[in-house]
């Protein structure tokens, strides 16, 4: 039996780079962002192209990233912003919604989506997971990313 095993390497290569970030509760999405493009730079060989698009909410995310890879010249898309529990359920409804938007355009879409969304129980937690306490999710999402784009290149047409 021939086996062959393809695996995203975490090394970016001069690659484009579209980040969709949410400026609701900006705080945390800043030290998304902060963590995402350091975790960029540290795994380049060569220096990458990025844009960055900042939309008014969670909600926007999902569909201003169809829209940059419909555009196209993106070699992956990342999504960062933050989700907190308030009185309300309304953030399970947002991050539902977030979650299903940018998994149909990552099974449908061309590019890979990277995922830095958080939907958090408090504010203590939010920044504990933008890099105070638990690691920097916005670093890990483009580090999946990173891994995403190079197995896509792999994967031939």
């Amino acid at each position: 039996m021939a086996t062959t095993e393809y695996s995203g390497k975490a090394i970016a290569h001069g690659q484009k780079v579209a980040i969709v970030v949410s400026r609701f509760n900006e705080l945390i999405s800043k030290q998304l962002l902060a963590g995402a493009l350091d975790e960029l730079t540290r795994l380049s060989e060569k220096e990458c192209a990025v844009e960055v698009f900042w939309v008014p909410g969670s909600f926007e995310i999902a569909g201003t990233a169809a829209r940059l890879a419909e555009k196209g010249g993106y070699d992956g898309i990342l999504a960062l912003g933050c989700l907190i529990e308030g009185e309300t359920d309304h953030y399970k409804l947002l991050a539902t919604e977030v979650a299903k938007g940018l998994a149909k355009l990552a099974v449908e879409g061309s590019v890979p989506v990277g995922f830095g969304v958080l939907a958090t129980h408090s504010f203590e937690d939010a920044l504990n997971r933008a890099g105070i306490k638990a690691g920097n999710e916005g670093a890990l999402a483009m580090r999946s990313l990173i891994e995403m784009m190079d197995l896509y290149g792999q994967v031939k047409k």
